[in-house]
Protein backbone atom coordinates (compact mmCIF):
# COMPACT_ATOMS: atom_id res chain seq x y z
CA UNK A 1 0.00 0.00 0.00
CA UNK A 2 2.53 2.61 0.66
CA UNK A 3 4.53 1.64 -2.62
CA UNK A 4 1.36 3.09 -4.42
CA UNK A 5 0.84 6.38 -2.12
CA UNK A 6 4.58 6.68 -3.00
CA UNK A 7 4.41 5.81 -6.95
CA UNK A 8 1.32 8.37 -6.65
CA UNK A 9 3.49 11.10 -5.08
CA UNK A 10 6.34 10.93 -7.61
CA UNK A 11 4.14 10.86 -10.28
CA UNK A 12 2.28 14.19 -9.39
CA UNK A 13 5.12 16.25 -8.12
CA UNK A 14 6.73 16.61 -11.16
CA UNK A 15 3.42 17.23 -12.92
CA UNK A 16 2.61 19.94 -10.10
CA UNK A 17 6.11 21.28 -10.95
CA UNK A 18 5.26 21.64 -14.33
CA UNK A 19 2.00 23.17 -13.88
CA UNK A 20 3.98 26.38 -12.75
CA UNK A 21 5.96 26.67 -15.64
CA UNK A 22 3.74 29.23 -17.29
CA UNK A 23 3.52 31.60 -14.29
CA UNK A 24 5.83 34.01 -12.68
CA UNK A 25 7.07 33.10 -9.00
CA UNK A 26 8.68 35.34 -7.18
CA UNK A 27 11.69 33.86 -5.17
CA UNK A 28 11.38 30.52 -7.52
CA UNK A 29 14.20 28.95 -6.07
CA UNK A 30 12.68 28.52 -2.63
CA UNK A 31 9.08 27.86 -3.88
CA UNK A 32 10.31 24.69 -5.73
CA UNK A 33 12.84 23.97 -2.61
CA UNK A 34 9.47 23.87 -0.74
CA UNK A 35 7.80 21.45 -3.16
CA UNK A 36 10.72 19.15 -3.24
CA UNK A 37 11.08 19.06 0.78
CA UNK A 38 7.08 18.53 0.40
CA UNK A 39 7.75 15.16 -1.41
CA UNK A 40 10.62 13.87 0.86
CA UNK A 41 8.14 14.49 3.99
CA UNK A 42 5.20 12.51 2.23
CA UNK A 43 7.52 9.60 1.48
CA UNK A 44 8.77 9.41 4.76
CA UNK A 45 4.63 9.26 6.40
CA UNK A 46 4.25 6.58 3.64
CA UNK A 47 7.82 4.81 3.99
CA UNK A 48 7.88 4.72 7.88
CA UNK A 49 7.26 1.74 9.89
CA UNK A 50 7.84 3.41 13.31
CA UNK A 51 5.68 5.19 15.04
CA UNK A 52 8.47 8.11 16.12
CA UNK A 53 9.81 8.42 12.59
CA UNK A 54 6.00 8.52 11.22
CA UNK A 55 4.94 11.21 13.46
CA UNK A 56 8.19 13.50 12.58
CA UNK A 57 7.59 13.23 9.00
CA UNK A 58 3.87 13.29 9.35
CA UNK A 59 5.02 17.24 11.08
CA UNK A 60 8.11 17.87 8.52
CA UNK A 61 5.31 17.75 5.62
CA UNK A 62 3.24 20.52 7.23
CA UNK A 63 6.01 23.08 7.18
CA UNK A 64 6.72 23.49 3.83
CA UNK A 65 2.86 23.58 2.79
CA UNK A 66 2.48 26.70 5.34
CA UNK A 67 4.75 28.41 3.81
CA UNK A 68 3.97 27.64 0.08
CA UNK A 69 0.18 28.90 0.81
CA UNK A 70 1.14 32.00 3.36
CA UNK A 71 3.82 33.62 0.43
CA UNK A 72 2.60 32.74 -2.45
CA UNK A 73 -1.13 31.98 -1.91
CA UNK A 74 -3.68 33.48 -4.67
CA UNK A 75 -6.13 35.18 -2.16
CA UNK A 76 -5.75 39.21 -2.54
CA UNK A 77 -6.98 39.72 0.44
CA UNK A 78 -3.42 38.94 2.28
CA UNK A 79 -5.13 39.55 5.79
CA UNK A 80 -8.07 37.20 5.07
CA UNK A 81 -5.27 34.71 3.50
CA UNK A 82 -3.13 35.11 6.26
CA UNK A 83 -5.69 34.21 8.49
CA UNK A 84 -7.07 31.39 6.30
CA UNK A 85 -3.74 29.63 6.49
CA UNK A 86 -2.79 29.95 10.48
CA UNK A 87 -6.25 28.07 11.03
CA UNK A 88 -5.10 25.09 9.06
CA UNK A 89 -1.90 25.46 10.63
CA UNK A 90 -3.29 25.35 13.61
CA UNK A 91 -6.01 23.08 13.24
CA UNK A 92 -3.47 19.85 11.78
CA UNK A 93 -0.77 21.33 14.78
CA UNK A 94 -3.27 20.73 17.32
CA UNK A 95 -4.80 17.35 16.04
CA UNK A 96 -1.21 16.11 15.77
CA UNK A 97 -0.75 16.86 19.04
CA UNK A 98 -3.46 14.18 20.21
CA UNK A 99 -1.55 11.40 17.68
CA UNK A 100 2.04 12.12 19.73
CA UNK A 101 -0.05 11.41 23.33
CA UNK A 102 -1.36 8.00 21.67
CA UNK A 103 1.93 6.78 20.17
CA UNK A 104 3.83 8.23 23.91
CA UNK A 105 1.03 5.84 25.47
CA UNK A 106 1.71 3.05 23.18
CA UNK A 107 5.45 3.18 23.38
CA UNK A 108 4.81 2.95 27.31
CA UNK A 109 2.57 -0.43 26.67
CA UNK A 110 5.16 -2.16 24.30
CA UNK A 111 8.33 -0.39 25.25
CA UNK A 112 9.18 -0.04 21.09
CA UNK A 113 7.09 2.25 18.60
CA UNK A 114 8.08 -0.26 15.72
CA UNK A 115 4.71 -0.71 14.15
CA UNK A 116 4.54 -4.76 14.04
CA UNK A 117 5.00 -4.87 18.08
CA UNK A 118 2.02 -1.95 18.11
CA UNK A 119 0.01 -4.45 16.52
CA UNK A 120 0.51 -7.62 18.84
CA UNK A 121 -0.58 -5.21 21.72
CA UNK A 122 -3.72 -6.21 23.83
CA UNK A 123 -5.14 -3.03 25.12
CA UNK A 124 -8.53 -2.93 27.30
CA UNK A 125 -11.33 -1.37 25.85
CA UNK A 126 -10.62 1.95 27.92
CA UNK A 127 -7.58 2.47 26.60
CA UNK A 128 -8.19 1.06 22.87
CA UNK A 129 -10.93 4.02 23.04
CA UNK A 130 -8.40 6.38 24.16
CA UNK A 131 -6.10 6.05 21.56
CA UNK A 132 -8.25 5.92 18.69
CA UNK A 133 -9.55 9.35 19.73
CA UNK A 134 -5.85 10.31 19.94
CA UNK A 135 -5.14 8.95 16.33
CA UNK A 136 -8.95 9.88 15.04
CA UNK A 137 -8.65 13.41 15.88
CA UNK A 138 -4.96 13.94 14.06
CA UNK A 139 -6.25 12.04 10.91
CA UNK A 140 -9.96 13.21 10.31
CA UNK A 141 -8.67 17.02 10.23
CA UNK A 142 -6.21 15.97 7.84
CA UNK A 143 -8.38 14.36 5.56
CA UNK A 144 -11.01 16.05 6.49
CA UNK A 145 -13.99 14.30 7.70
CA UNK A 146 -17.09 16.44 8.55
CA UNK A 147 -17.13 18.26 11.18
CA UNK A 148 -13.28 18.78 10.99
CA UNK A 149 -13.13 20.06 7.64
CA UNK A 150 -13.51 23.20 8.70
CA UNK A 151 -10.17 24.54 7.40
CA UNK A 152 -10.34 22.88 4.33
CA UNK A 153 -12.38 25.38 1.95
CA UNK A 154 -10.70 28.98 2.73
CA UNK A 155 -7.24 27.19 2.85
CA UNK A 156 -7.70 25.44 -0.84
CA UNK A 157 -9.16 28.79 -2.12
CA UNK A 158 -6.21 31.02 -1.07
CA UNK A 159 -3.31 28.75 -1.48
CA UNK A 160 -1.79 29.01 -4.76
CA UNK A 161 -2.79 26.25 -7.61
CA UNK A 162 0.34 24.44 -6.82
CA UNK A 163 -0.31 23.96 -3.23
CA UNK A 164 -3.70 23.31 -3.72
CA UNK A 165 -2.72 20.25 -5.37
CA UNK A 166 -0.36 19.45 -3.19
CA UNK A 167 -2.76 19.61 -0.55
CA UNK A 168 -5.69 17.89 -2.02
CA UNK A 169 -3.77 15.50 -4.47
CA UNK A 170 -1.55 13.86 -2.12
CA UNK A 171 -1.03 15.13 1.63
CA UNK A 172 -5.04 14.38 2.32
CA UNK A 173 -4.30 10.90 1.62
CA UNK A 174 -2.03 11.06 4.74
CA UNK A 175 -4.85 10.85 7.19
CA UNK A 176 -7.11 8.16 4.50
CA UNK A 177 -3.55 5.96 5.04
CA UNK A 178 -2.91 6.73 8.75
CA UNK A 179 -6.56 5.54 8.92
CA UNK A 180 -5.70 2.08 7.00
CA UNK A 181 -2.08 2.09 8.40
CA UNK A 182 -2.09 2.64 12.30
CA UNK A 183 -5.71 2.86 13.22
CA UNK A 184 -7.67 -0.34 12.06
CA UNK A 185 -5.43 -2.79 13.34
CA UNK A 186 -3.74 -0.90 16.51
CA UNK A 187 -7.09 -0.08 18.29
CA UNK A 188 -9.79 -2.56 16.14
CA UNK A 189 -12.27 -2.71 19.40
CA UNK A 190 -12.21 0.72 19.38
CA UNK A 191 -12.63 1.01 15.60
CA UNK A 192 -15.42 -1.32 15.85
CA UNK A 193 -17.36 0.79 18.72
CA UNK A 194 -17.10 3.96 16.90
CA UNK A 195 -17.61 2.91 13.65
CA UNK A 196 -21.32 3.64 13.62
CA UNK A 197 -20.56 6.93 14.25
CA UNK A 198 -17.80 8.05 12.43
CA UNK A 199 -19.82 6.27 9.43
CA UNK A 200 -22.53 8.91 10.00
CA UNK A 201 -20.36 11.10 10.06
CA UNK A 202 -18.58 10.97 6.22
CA UNK A 203 -21.73 9.95 5.41
CA UNK A 204 -22.89 13.57 6.21
CA UNK A 205 -19.31 14.96 4.51
CA UNK A 206 -20.65 13.31 1.24
CA UNK A 207 -23.89 14.91 1.12
CA UNK A 208 -23.02 18.19 3.28
CA UNK A 209 -20.03 18.51 0.10
CA UNK A 210 -21.92 17.89 -2.76
CA UNK A 211 -25.14 20.19 -1.65
CA UNK A 212 -22.86 23.10 -0.90
CA UNK A 213 -20.34 22.09 -4.20
CA UNK A 214 -24.12 23.02 -6.27
CA UNK A 215 -24.31 26.53 -4.28
CA UNK A 216 -20.79 27.51 -5.21
CA UNK A 217 -20.19 30.74 -7.37
CA UNK A 218 -16.41 30.35 -7.10
CA UNK A 219 -14.27 27.74 -9.50
CA UNK A 220 -11.90 26.71 -6.62
CA UNK A 221 -14.32 26.38 -3.81
CA UNK A 222 -16.71 24.32 -6.24
CA UNK A 223 -13.74 21.87 -6.44
CA UNK A 224 -12.42 22.34 -2.78
CA UNK A 225 -16.27 20.82 -1.30
CA UNK A 226 -16.40 18.04 -4.09
CA UNK A 227 -13.02 16.93 -2.86
CA UNK A 228 -14.71 17.07 0.54
CA UNK A 229 -17.25 14.96 -1.08
CA UNK A 230 -15.11 12.58 -2.44
CA UNK A 231 -13.00 11.93 0.40
CA UNK A 232 -15.91 11.11 2.97
CA UNK A 233 -16.89 8.13 0.51
CA UNK A 234 -13.08 6.92 0.44
CA UNK A 235 -13.02 7.54 4.55
CA UNK A 236 -16.64 5.59 4.44
CA UNK A 237 -15.32 2.79 2.62
CA UNK A 238 -12.34 2.37 5.45
CA UNK A 239 -14.59 2.34 8.09
CA UNK A 240 -16.69 -0.66 6.56
CA UNK A 241 -14.25 -3.05 7.26
CA UNK A 242 -14.71 -5.03 4.04
CA UNK A 243 -11.95 -6.20 1.62
CA UNK A 244 -14.60 -4.45 -1.27
CA UNK A 245 -14.49 -0.91 1.36
CA UNK A 246 -10.56 -1.34 1.28
CA UNK A 247 -10.17 -1.95 -1.98
CA UNK A 248 -12.17 1.07 -3.05
CA UNK A 249 -10.56 3.29 -0.72
CA UNK A 250 -6.81 2.63 -1.93
CA UNK A 251 -8.09 2.92 -5.60
CA UNK A 252 -9.97 6.22 -5.34
CA UNK A 253 -7.21 7.23 -3.12
CA UNK A 254 -5.05 7.09 -6.54
CA UNK A 255 -7.95 7.97 -8.66
CA UNK A 256 -8.93 11.04 -6.65
CA UNK A 257 -5.17 12.44 -6.32
CA UNK A 258 -4.94 12.07 -10.33
CA UNK A 259 -8.27 13.93 -10.79
CA UNK A 260 -7.98 16.74 -8.57
CA UNK A 261 -4.70 17.40 -9.94
CA UNK A 262 -6.63 17.46 -13.23
CA UNK A 263 -9.15 19.88 -12.48
CA UNK A 264 -7.26 22.57 -10.14
CA UNK A 265 -4.81 22.55 -13.03
CA UNK A 266 -7.84 23.55 -15.33
CA UNK A 267 -8.55 25.97 -12.49
CA UNK A 268 -5.23 27.37 -12.77
CA UNK A 269 -5.33 27.91 -16.16
CA UNK A 270 -8.71 29.68 -16.85
CA UNK A 271 -7.36 31.96 -14.13
CA UNK A 272 -4.16 32.70 -15.63
CA UNK A 273 -5.95 33.35 -18.63
CA UNK A 274 -8.69 35.49 -17.58
CA UNK A 275 -7.99 36.85 -14.12
CA UNK A 276 -11.23 35.14 -12.23
CA UNK A 277 -12.38 31.55 -10.89
CA UNK A 278 -16.25 33.48 -10.75
CA UNK A 279 -17.99 30.96 -13.00
CA UNK A 280 -20.45 33.40 -13.29
CA UNK A 281 -17.94 35.43 -15.55
CA UNK A 282 -16.89 32.95 -17.54
CA UNK A 283 -18.21 31.02 -20.69
CA UNK A 284 -18.06 29.94 -24.66
CA UNK A 285 -14.48 29.00 -23.80
CA UNK A 286 -14.85 25.82 -25.60
CA UNK A 287 -15.28 27.45 -29.29
CA UNK A 288 -11.88 28.95 -28.86
CA UNK A 289 -10.04 26.48 -26.82
CA UNK A 290 -10.56 23.10 -27.87
CA UNK A 291 -8.16 21.13 -27.42
CA UNK A 292 -8.79 22.69 -23.47
CA UNK A 293 -12.52 22.09 -23.46
CA UNK A 294 -11.67 18.30 -24.28
CA UNK A 295 -8.99 17.48 -21.59
CA UNK A 296 -11.37 19.54 -19.11
CA UNK A 297 -14.10 17.36 -19.92
CA UNK A 298 -12.25 14.23 -19.63
CA UNK A 299 -11.16 15.34 -16.36
CA UNK A 300 -14.84 16.23 -15.54
CA UNK A 301 -15.82 12.97 -16.41
CA UNK A 302 -13.53 11.28 -14.60
CA UNK A 303 -14.12 13.12 -11.51
CA UNK A 304 -18.11 12.12 -12.03
CA UNK A 305 -17.14 8.10 -12.04
CA UNK A 306 -17.62 7.40 -15.87
CA UNK A 307 -17.31 4.05 -16.65
CA UNK A 308 -14.06 3.33 -18.21
CA UNK A 309 -12.28 5.92 -15.90
CA UNK A 310 -10.61 5.42 -13.07
CA UNK A 311 -12.97 7.03 -10.32
CA UNK A 312 -15.51 4.39 -11.10
CA UNK A 313 -14.13 1.47 -9.81
CA UNK A 314 -13.26 3.02 -6.55
CA UNK A 315 -16.53 4.37 -6.21
CA UNK A 316 -18.09 1.22 -7.12
CA UNK A 317 -16.37 -0.86 -4.39
CA UNK A 318 -16.91 1.63 -1.61
CA UNK A 319 -20.42 1.93 -2.63
CA UNK A 320 -20.61 -1.97 -2.57
CA UNK A 321 -18.71 -2.05 1.17
CA UNK A 322 -21.17 0.36 2.68
CA UNK A 323 -23.85 -1.48 1.12
CA UNK A 324 -22.53 -4.33 3.22
CA UNK A 325 -22.53 -2.63 6.35
CA UNK A 326 -25.74 -1.02 5.72
CA UNK A 327 -27.86 -0.30 2.81
CA UNK A 328 -29.68 2.82 4.11
CA UNK A 329 -26.11 4.68 4.61
CA UNK A 330 -25.15 3.06 0.65
CA UNK A 331 -28.75 4.81 -0.30
CA UNK A 332 -27.47 8.31 1.16
CA UNK A 333 -23.96 7.83 0.06
CA UNK A 334 -24.70 6.97 -3.61
CA UNK A 335 -26.35 10.65 -3.47
CA UNK A 336 -22.57 11.56 -4.29
CA UNK A 337 -22.82 10.16 -8.00
CA UNK A 338 -25.86 12.53 -8.68
CA UNK A 339 -25.10 15.20 -7.16
CA UNK A 340 -21.50 14.98 -8.17
CA UNK A 341 -23.02 15.02 -12.00
CA UNK A 342 -24.80 17.58 -11.25
CA UNK A 343 -21.81 20.25 -9.53
CA UNK A 344 -19.61 18.99 -12.22
CA UNK A 345 -21.43 19.18 -15.62
CA UNK A 346 -23.59 22.52 -14.66
CA UNK A 347 -20.15 24.08 -14.26
CA UNK A 348 -18.23 22.89 -17.23
CA UNK A 349 -21.51 23.87 -18.66
CA UNK A 350 -21.59 27.43 -17.45
CA UNK A 351 -17.26 27.83 -17.96
CA UNK A 352 -16.89 25.96 -21.15
CA UNK A 353 -20.27 26.59 -23.18
CA UNK A 354 -21.82 29.28 -24.35
CA UNK A 355 -20.76 32.61 -26.18
CA UNK A 356 -17.84 33.90 -25.00
CA UNK A 357 -17.64 37.24 -23.28
CA UNK A 358 -15.05 40.41 -22.47
CA UNK A 359 -13.36 38.11 -20.41
CA UNK A 360 -13.15 35.01 -22.22
CA UNK A 361 -12.68 36.08 -25.44
CA UNK A 362 -8.55 36.49 -25.56
CA UNK A 363 -8.50 32.43 -24.39
CA UNK A 364 -5.73 30.77 -25.92
CA UNK A 365 -5.57 27.01 -25.92
CA UNK A 366 -2.65 25.03 -24.55
CA UNK A 367 0.67 25.53 -24.55
CA UNK A 368 2.93 22.57 -24.63
CA UNK A 369 3.63 22.53 -20.76
CA UNK A 370 0.45 22.34 -20.07
CA UNK A 371 -0.33 19.54 -22.32
CA UNK A 372 2.52 17.49 -20.72
CA UNK A 373 0.64 17.39 -18.20
CA UNK A 374 -2.57 16.98 -19.04
CA UNK A 375 -1.42 14.14 -21.26
CA UNK A 376 0.09 11.71 -18.23
CA UNK A 377 -3.25 12.30 -16.47
CA UNK A 378 -5.89 11.86 -18.84
CA UNK A 379 -3.72 8.11 -19.76
CA UNK A 380 -3.88 7.29 -15.83
CA UNK A 381 -7.71 7.82 -16.01
CA UNK A 382 -8.05 5.22 -18.41
CA UNK A 383 -5.43 2.84 -18.03
CA UNK A 384 -6.84 2.80 -14.25
CA UNK A 385 -10.32 2.89 -15.42
CA UNK A 386 -9.97 0.06 -18.13
CA UNK A 387 -7.45 -2.01 -15.79
CA UNK A 388 -7.36 -1.49 -12.51
CA UNK A 389 -5.54 -5.17 -11.46
CA UNK A 390 -2.27 -4.12 -11.50
CA UNK A 391 -2.85 -1.96 -8.18
CA UNK A 392 -5.17 -4.42 -6.30
CA UNK A 393 -2.80 -7.03 -7.07
CA UNK A 394 -0.21 -5.09 -5.27
CA UNK A 395 -1.84 -3.97 -2.43
CA UNK A 396 -4.15 -7.07 -1.94
CA UNK A 397 -1.64 -8.99 0.47
CA UNK A 398 -1.51 -5.52 2.62
CA UNK A 399 -5.23 -5.13 2.77
CA UNK A 400 -6.26 -8.22 3.69
CA UNK A 401 -3.38 -8.50 6.37
CA UNK A 402 -4.61 -4.82 7.64
CA UNK A 403 -8.49 -6.94 7.64
CA UNK A 404 -7.26 -9.20 9.51
CA UNK A 405 -6.07 -7.59 12.48
CA UNK A 406 -9.17 -5.40 12.42
CA UNK A 407 -11.50 -8.10 12.73
CA UNK A 408 -9.53 -9.62 15.58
Amino acid sequence: MAIILILLTTFLIPLIVLSTFRKDIDNAKSFYSLVLFMQFALIGVFAASDGFLFYIFWELALIPIYFIALLWGDGKDKEFRNRAIFKFFVYTLGGSLFMLLAFIWLYLKAGSFDINALYKLNLTQPEQILVFLGFFIAFAIKVPIFPFHTWQPETYKEAPSAGTMLLAGIMLKMGLYGLLRWLLPIVPLGVSLATPYVLVLCVIGVVYGSVIAIRQADLKRLLAYSSLAHVGLIAAGIFTLTKEGFEGSVIQMVSHGINVVGLFFAAEIIFQRTGTFEIAKLGGIRSIAPKFSTAFMIVVLAAVGLPLTNSFIGEFLLLYGVYEYNTWLCIIAGLTIILGAVYMLRMYQHVMLGETNETTIGFTDLHWSELAVFVPVIVAIFVIGIYPAPILHIIQPALDGILTNSLR
